[in-house]
């Protein structure tokens, strides 16, 4: 590798410290040339609470930069101090010191990745009641999809509605991308419009890769029952949707449907060893899209978000604050998160 791939402590009050420390513990070879974007203090006692004594602990060596992670030992955590933090976050808390420090180490690993520093960057969980706490530089952002999506635009020169993004959650067996993310079922209901699907249809297309890597095979989830019956149970499917996936087909794109949605995530699933009908799913909206994924494995599932001009994954799940602290948080996703993203990490 020519540059490191960041992983940002998440919230310190979360379990994000502790599976970043058990990833490098368990896995040293799939985190070689990772570093951490966090707190010092926070990362060491990370590091003791998972050894269960400070003598066995994972040594934690602070960078003083990142061209600090090529001359690392061998089995320690490198962290860079891109946050401040008084004091040791209490497990378990919202505090807006907490949410303030891991909105820091956000901002920090997206700027470095913009600029070339980092191959790419993968988040630990953080608390969104605490990224609201945090003031108001960082209140007005829901999660860190709309903060990366700002950073990205502020870099390009762009408005952020000039760089929509797309919200894929995937494991080993499934893809898929939705229409819309964060918003109540009503208000996702209205944004299934010709030009929000077309969209994500393109941005799927631009980032997701085939077999070989081929244009992906996009199949496309209707959002009625049955993908509406023919108009029977709605008319979503024919008044917007099957237009949205003639247009992208005229411009190219390998995209079919729509399909009933109880069924075509089963078609597009490839358990390993065997080859799926598609590479793919297009969901309407939040739970469509991630109920399926999520019932194959919370553990192995991974968050990506397309659209911005870096590579960012995550685990998929949340900070887990009634186990933080506890020693038994799982850092199978975290793993995953980061061997997704040097999988979609240029060469």
């Amino acid at each position: 590798m020519t540059r490191p791939l960041a992983i940002t402590m998440g919230d310190p009050a979360g379990i994000g410290p502790e599976i970043i420390a058990k990833a490098f513990r368990d896995a040293p070879a799939e985190l070689a040339g990772c570093l951490v974007a966090g707190d010092v203090a926070t990362l060491r006692r990370a590091s003791q609470l998972i050894a269960g004594d400070s003598a066995l602990a994972l040594p934690v060596v602070q960078l003083a930069g990142i061209a600090g992670w090529r001359a690392l030992p061998p089995r320690c955590i490198p962290v860079l101090q891109t946050c401040e933090l008084p004091a040791l976050a209490t497990y378990g808390q919202v505090s807006a010191a907490a949410g303030k420090a891991a909105a820091h180490c956000i901002v920090w690993a997206a700027r470095a990745a913009l600029a070339g520093e980092l191959v790419a960057m993968v988040t630990a969980p953080i608390h969104k009641e605490a990224l609201a706490l945090a003031g108001p530089g960082f209140a007005r952002f829901p999660g860190h999809t709309e903060l990366l999506q700002t950073e990205a635009a502020a870099f390009a020169g762009k408005t952020v509605a000039e760089m929509p993004v797309r919200m894929m959650l995937a494991n080993d067996e499934l893809k898929t991308v939705l229409v819309s993310i964060h918003m109540s079922l009503r208000d996702a209901l209205d944004a299934v419009t010709f030009g929000n699907v077309l969209q994500t249809l393109q941005i799927a297309h631009r980032s997701v890769r085939g077999a070989g890597g081929a244009a992906p095979r996009i199949a496309v989830a209707g959002l009625n029952p049955h993908a509406g019956e023919g108009g029977r149970f709605g008319r979503e499917e024919i008044d917007i949707i099957a237009p949205a996936i003639a247009a992208a087909c005229a411009q190219g794109l390998n995209v079919s449907g729509p399909f009933a949605p109880d069924t075509v995530f089963m078609r597009a699933r490839a358990p390993v060893g065997q080859a799926s009908e598609f590479d793919v799913v297009v969901a309407m909206y939040h739970d469509q899209g991630l109920i399926p994924v999520k019932y194959l494995g919370v553990e192995q599932g991974v968050n990506v978000t397309l659209g911005l001009p870096l590579v960012r994954t995550s685990p998929d799940h949340g900070t887990a604050f009634d186990i933080a602290g506890t020693g038994k948080a799982d850092a199978s996703s975290l793993i995953a998160a980061v061997r997704m993203a040097r999988q979609l990490s240029p060469p």
